[in-house]
């Protein structure tokens, strides 16, 4: 069978084609600047073809569909021969609300219920609506399933996800804790539970999954027990431009600071200009801001004859610390860790970010060993653990488009 994998944002829409029988991938691909001027990159993976990677019109999300599609069975691109080859299509769906604890098959009482949660996931939602549209009228009859971001998260008990406000928001809005990156903390910590033994039943482990926008997750027995986003994904741990958990105040303070800024104004400053943009002034790129604090990226180590710029390295000091804080408390209601998982772009390539995090970790008994930390690793998981720790510590790539194409799989075979 063959999955084409969506990820529709508001101006972008990434894809990759999968075959599930052997889960390799066919092509993958990007188009951006989606309503503006339009760019797509295809890449062909399975047979060596050309790369395609051209400005071309994009004015709507169905033109992105139809210029994929096209360069999927093209000559001089392609991968396959034609669009009966496309077997299912497989969606992120950032937010499921509280409907949603597992993926589902597209049909029209499903697309009614996720418009009806646009307001909890309103920068997401609507475009993840135009990808699907897109693909049903591009690829009429073909099953689509979505994947939701907040479906491995929903077995978190109601003392986590429910926020100190008055009950009937909750009741009435569905404003609770969601959480966000399911499907890499589910492929991450399924990866940790393969190294651990491979039995789920009394592991306790925190995954990590930081880049530009990061969560952590606490995952007991395989389940989640607690996130740090919450109903949206400003909550939290600081990231590349969003601020995390901040005193609910400083709305109220920005605004009157600014000269009295709209609620939309200010919270915009606190998701796009704020986190270690905010703080560093530099960028919101943990490389840039690596480089700039004088460390070096490759390796994590201090470069000679640089002086480091303090507002960059302060960004990653306090980055690493609201990091180790929210390890401490998870470790601490799980009672115990035997696993801590770093994944994604900041936690897969910056050795020092790991090893910023762990220096924190010493008065739990985690450490790591400085010269795996430091080296490149390699394969689905590297062991970075320190002699003595007390868990272990790994580094895992995760796969997002490969767990939404196994549910998809697992849908549409029934």
């Amino acid at each position: 069978m063959n999955v084409l994998v969506i990820n529709a944002g508001s101006s972008s829409l990434k894809y990759q084609l999968f075959d599930m029988d052997t889960e390799k991938i066919l092509a993958k691909g990007n188009c951006e600047r989606i309503g503006i001027d339009g760019h797509l990159k295809h890449t062909p993976v399975s047979n060596g073809k050309n790369v395609y990677d051209c400005d071309i019109p994009l004015p709507t999300h169905a033109e992105a569909i139809s210029a994929v599609i096209e360069k999927l069975t093209s000559d001089d691109y392609g991968v396959i021969a034609s669009l009966s080859e496309i077997n299912a299509v497989g969606h992120r769906v950032v937010n499921g609300g509280s409907r949603f604890a597992e993926s589902v098959l597209f049909d029209d009482e499903v697309i009614s219920a996720i418009e009806k949660s646009v307001s909890l996931a309103p920068l997401h939602t609507p475009a993840n609506l135009m990808g699907i549209s897109a693909c049903k009228k591009a690829i009429p009859g073909v099953p689509q399933v979505a994947v939701f971001d907040t479906s491995f998260h929903s077995t978190m008990p109601d003392y986590a996800y429910i926020y100190p406000i008055p009950y009937k928001y909750y009741e009435n809005n569905d404003i609770r804790r969601y959480g966000f990156h399911g499907t890499s903390h589910r492929y991450v910590s399924a990866k940790a539970i393969e190294n651990l033994g491979g039995s789920a039943e009394g592991t306790k482990i925190i995954t990590c999954h930081l880049g530009n926008g990061s969560s952590l997750a606490a995952i007991k027995d395989g389940k989640c027990i607690d996130t740090t986003m919450g109903v949206t994904p400003l909550e939290g741990i600081p990231m590349g431009t969003r601020c995390g958990s901040v005193d609910p105040t400083l709305i109220e303070l920005i605004s009157n600071i600014e000269g009295g800024l709209s609620i939309a104004k200010t919270m915009n400053i606190l998701n796009k200009e704020s986190g270690v943009l905010g703080i560093s002034g530099i960028s919101s790129d943990f490389r840039d801001i690596e480089g700039a604090a004088g460390i070096d990226i490759d390796d994590g180590s201090a470069s000679e004859n640089t002086e480091g710029n303090y507002r960059a390295q302060l960004s990653l000091d306090v980055f690493c610390y609201q990091v180790a804080k929210f390890i401490g408390a998870y470790t601490a209601i799980m009672g115990g860790l035997d696993a801590l998982v770093f994944t994604a772009g900041v936690g897969e390539n910056s050795p020092y970010t790991r090893m910023g995090i762990c220096k924190f970790l010493n008065g739990i008994g985690i450490s790591i060993d400085d010269a795996k930390n430091g080296s490149k690793g390699g394969g689905d998981c590297t062991d970075i653990t320190g002699e003595g720790s007390r868990a272990k510590v790994f580094v895992i790539p995760t796969n997002e488009e490969l767990v939404i194409a196994r549910d998809t799989v697992s849908i549409v075979e029934g």
